[in-house]
C-alpha cells in the first residue's frame, strides 16, 4: 500500500488495463499490476513493470488478443466571453 501523491488516499494493488504509447503506436495491455488510489483512481506502476511492457512490445511477435479501431478528434477552440 502507498499514499496517493495527489489526494492523500490509500492505494491497493490491482490488475488493470493500461494504455501505453511506444514509438508513436498505441497499445492496450490487460492485467498490468498497479497500485490504484481508492479515492481518486490515480495509478502507480513499478519501473520494472513498465520496462517489462516495453520489452514485450519490442518483441517480434505480440500476444494480440484483439484489434480496435480508434478515432482521434481535436478539441474545438473555446470562445472567450
Amino acid at each position: 500500500m502507498m499514499i496517493c501523491e495527489f489526494c492523500g488516499g490509500k492505494t491497493i494493488k490491482k490488475k488493470v488495463r493500461k494504455v501505453h504509447w511506444l514509438r508513436r503506436q498505441l497499445f492496450i495491455i490487460d492485467d498490468v499490476e498497479a497500485e490504484v488510489c481508492q479515492e481518486c483512481g490515480e495509478r502507480y506502476y513499478h519501473a520494472t513493470t513498465l520496462d517489462a511492457i516495453d520489452r514485450m512490445l519490442a518483441a517480434d511477435s505480440l500476444p494480440v488478443k484483439q484489434q480496435l479501431q480508434v478515432q482521434v478528434v481535436g478539441m474545438p477552440a473555446s470562445n472567450p466571453a
